[in-house]
């Protein structure tokens, strides 16, 4: 590549993957070999980009027992083909029966939300973000503390998109179908790893309001 920093970062990749390519063979239980064969996991987690919030981690979950959509900040939004594709393939084919919608404090998507300053094509999505301080400003504005301000921007926000979320013709037509779906918002502490539950669970479509339920 004629860049020996960039040769001795990607190197450490693949030296990385000989470690676990090692530990895979080593292992003695058989889920890896399981694992060829197909997944079957419980949980669908949609989570934010950040390389701090790992999904597996944060749950102590497996490799194959958690389905992952990640994307700046933790969006629900319902024009976004590749939200709704991860969610229709884990809620109908896999039929996962957990699906958690984690933000974190600490969100570099949520703080710039919050400015005026322009980052680049990512504005437009920030818009989304932009727009749930809308709904909320007054108080969010009450606040003072600027890193306390955000950090209730994120939790605000993952319950909006957990409100987007269950409006989806997926989510309430899975509801139709079966009772064993439950979505749930979530904040990650990253100082702690603490996987906080905003109590913002939803398992029908019963408390959306009536123009967001379908019949």
């Amino acid at each position: 590549m004629g860049n020996t920093e960039l040769e001795l970062g990607f190197q450490k990749i693949l030296d990385g993957n000989k470690e676990w390519v090692d530990f895979v063979s080593n292992d003695t239980t058989g889920r890896f070999e399981q694992l060829a064969k197909g997944q079957s996991p419980e949980v669908l987690w949609i989570g934010c980009a950040d390389s701090r919030v790992p999904a597996n981690e944060l749950t102590g979950k497996k490799p194959g027992e958690v389905f992952v959509h990640r994307n700046i900040a933790n969006m629900v939004i319902h024009s976004d083909m590749s939200m709704l594709a991860v969610l229709d393939y884990s809620v109908n084919v896999l039929k996962v029966k957990q699906i958690i919608i984690a933000g974190h404090y600490g969100c570099g998507g949520v703080a710039a939300s919050l400015s005026r300053n322009q980052y680049g094509i990512i504005d437009n999505w920030l818009c989304h973000i932009k727009d749930v301080y809308r709904l909320h400003s007054a108080e969010i504005d009450a606040i003072e503390n600027t890193e306390d301000k955000a950090n209730k921007l994120v939790e605000l926000n993952v319950k909006e998109q957990v409100f987007n979320l269950c409006t989806t013709s997926i989510i309430q037509n899975a509801w139709k179908e079966r009772n064993d779906l439950a979505v749930h918002g979530m904040v990650i502490n990253i100082g702690t790893g603490e996987l906080i539950d905003l109590d913002t669970t939803f398992t029908s479509n019963d408390e959306l309001g009536e123009v967001f339920s379908y019949k």
